[in-house]
């Protein structure tokens, strides 16, 4: 059995196979005129699972056929029919919440309507959905406002070698937030009953994303330091 999307094989027994075609800055508009979803569909088989994740960047094309319920909804349910097509299964995730926070100190909507966009095409075309935008603000809120800081690629200048500025993104995670984010889809994964939840591991941690890992205990090992060395040795 293959996936087509994201998630963390620490989740998973042997048997799937995970394959991320993911690619920055990428709207279903332009993952499709880049042939990225017929790339797709040419591996696909009867059985594989497409998780289709979208929203950030697609809220920042304006045209006059661009929105929530117009391009981004007709392109979105091109992707199913596609992969129905193909005999995969495609499922739905809403768009990850940045770290928006209002002055409430909650969480605020900064993806206008497309979350609610993706629930209806979901709905409208009878696959599943995993809500991601719902878990993760319900995640961020958690941690609050300071806290949730450290699942966010948020370090002071020189962390890193050549990082001459410091980093604050409040849209992509870091190690921490990657976990608690797969731990997510790992939720929707069971909460939908997708015939995939039989392949997860035997000692899956429970998780509310009501009461995230605790960002300070959390260790994860950083790849060694190193510096590019040129062909001649120097």
């Amino acid at each position: 059995m293959g996936i087509m999307g994201t998630d963390d094989p620490r989740f998973f027994k042997p048997g799937v196979a995970i394959a991320n075609h993911a690619e920055s800055g990428l709207t279903l508009g332009s993952f499709l005129g880049s042939k990225r979803l017929a790339k797709v569909l040419s591996v696909m088989k009867p059985g594989d699972y497409l998780f289709i994740e979208f929203g950030h960047n697609d809220q920042k094309e304006k045209g006059p056929n661009d929105g929530a319920y117009k391009s981004y909804t007709e392109r979105l349910k091109t992707f199913i029919t596609e992969v129905k097509k193909k005999g995969g299964i495609p499922v739905v995730v809403t768009s990850t919440s940045r770290r928006s926070f209002g002055a409430d100190g909650k969480i605020q909507n900064s993806l206008g309507d497309f979350p609610e966009a993706a629930r209806k095409v979901a709905a409208d075309e009878n696959v599943a959905l995993i809500d991601l935008n719902a878990m993760t603000t319900e995640l961020f809120n958690a941690l609050g406002e300071q806290n949730s800081i450290k699942a966010f690629v948020h370090y002071p200048a020189n962390s890193y070698p050549g990082q001459d500025k410091p980093l604050a993104d409040n849209t992509h995670f870091n190690p921490y937030g990657a976990y608690e984010i797969a731990q997510c889809i790992i939720l929707g994964i069971k909460s939908q009953k997708l015939g995939i939840a039989q392949y997860l591991v035997n000692d899956l941690p429970d998780f509310n994303p009501a009461k995230p890992d605790d960002p300070n205990a959390w260790k994860w090992p950083e790849s060694p330091k190193s510096s590019l060395v040129k062909p001649d040795g120097n």
